[in-house]
């Protein structure tokens, strides 16, 4: 298994100056109930459930492993993980500007669920919004918005 400190530089590589999480607290994470990791310290998504939903916090990949299917089959390995745990639904946040990002989850099956504005602060000071995007993991899982993240 890969430990908090390979994925702490995995974060750090994937998102240079940006938001950056510590080993500190990527160990904390893998610590709380309903945690989820899928991948390696190449590519890896890092999410939790909470009853029936599941949330996906991060998802990194080292900037010399990208354009080879890991962070699509961590993705895939991250909902079959929450599918087992119980979730109906999964969810993200995505910067509207990582173009990248917003293709991979939408090549997935994921769609446009809300706009969270100026959620993300870059290391320039400028900020930038956040699409929400969900995906049903089952068939009878409901489709809903974030209406109220909205605006």
């Amino acid at each position: 298994m890969t430990g908090a400190a390979d994925l702490a530089a995995t974060h750090a590589a994937a998102f240079a100056g940006g938001e950056v999480w510590s080993e500190a607290a990527i160990a904390a994470l893998l610590a709380a109930p309903g945690a989820i990791l899928a991948g390696d310290a190449r590519a890896f998504v890092l999410g939790r459930v909470v009853a029936d939903e599941a949330e996906i916090l991060t998802l990194a990949t080292r900037p010399g492993c990208r354009r080879q299917g890991l962070a699509r089959a961590a993705l895939a390995a991250f909902e079959a993980g929450a599918r087992q745990a119980g979730a109906a639904t999964v969810f993200l946040e995505v910067d509207v500007e990582n173009t990248a990002a917003r293709a991979l989850y939408l090549a997935a099956g994921y769609a446009p669920g809300g706009l969270r504005r100026g959620y993300y602060r870059h290391a320039d000071g400028s900020r930038s919004d956040a699409l929400v995007l969900r995906k049903p993991l089952r068939h009878d899982a409901p489709q809903r918005g974030d209406s109220q993240d909205s605006g």
